[in-house]
């Protein structure tokens, strides 16, 4: 059996959403072998950075948040979709290619999974195809962008799909993953009610 891990690794150098220095993680060194017996590290971090989930919370007011979380829903097969010819964005016709079926967990591979550095024209999913999945009553997307859409107005995609009860992972890495089906496990750290919750992400062949 092979396993992937498909998680951005966090560090102060990282790729953040729009390279806004806010949202970058800050380690601290709280204690050390020089002045102490040990060494501790304190870790201040934006819930969205790096691979993580979105809950209902993040774009819906008095939405779901992490303690109705479920990892059935997170454990299970899942499809890679190899969208690396888009340039922008991914619509119905980009997923009518593909035989989508009830319940499936969709990881969505394009160029944004080539760079190291955050893509100010990454590739998202636009409104029209989250309500074509919304339709297909799939259980879950991952995208490997720091966001399922890019300044779109009023957050359409974030709200079709979380209204919805469609999970939402974002900032997969899935460079050496090849187009097929796995088996995934998704473990966000368990955070009470909040909107959103860092995440490791693997897959297994």
């Amino acid at each position: 059996m092979m396993i992937y891990d498909v998680s951005m690794l966090i560090h102060d150098k990282m790729q953040v959403y729009k390279n806004k220095e806010d949202k970058r993680p800050i380690f601290k060194n709280a204690l050390n072998h020089i002045d102490n017996q040990v060494h501790e590290t304190n870790l201040y971090i934006n819930l969205h950075t790096g691979t993580h989930v979105d809950y209902p919370l993040h774009m819906i007011d008095k939405g779901d948040t992490s303690d109705s979380e479920s990892l059935l829903e997170l454990i299970g097969s899942c499809k890679v979709l190899d969208l690396t010819e888009l340039d922008s964005k991914i619509t119905i016709n980009d997923l009518k290619k593909y035989p989508i079926e009830e319940d499936d967990f969709l990881f969505f591979k394009t160029k944004n999974s080539l760079s190291e550095e955050f893509l100010h024209d990454f590739v998202y999913l636009d409104k029209e195809a989250a309500q074509y999945l919304k339709d297909k009553k799939i259980r879950g997307v991952g995208t490997d962008g720091l966001g399922i859409e890019r300044s779109q107005p009023n957050h359409e995609t974030h709200k079709i799909l979380l209204s919805n009860g469609i999970i939402i992972i974002e900032g997969l890495r899935l460079k050496d993953i090849i187009e097929k089906e796995y088996e995934m496990i998704c473990l966000p750290l368990k955070i009470k009610s909040v909107e959103a919750s860092l995440a490791r992400v693997i897959l297994m062949d």
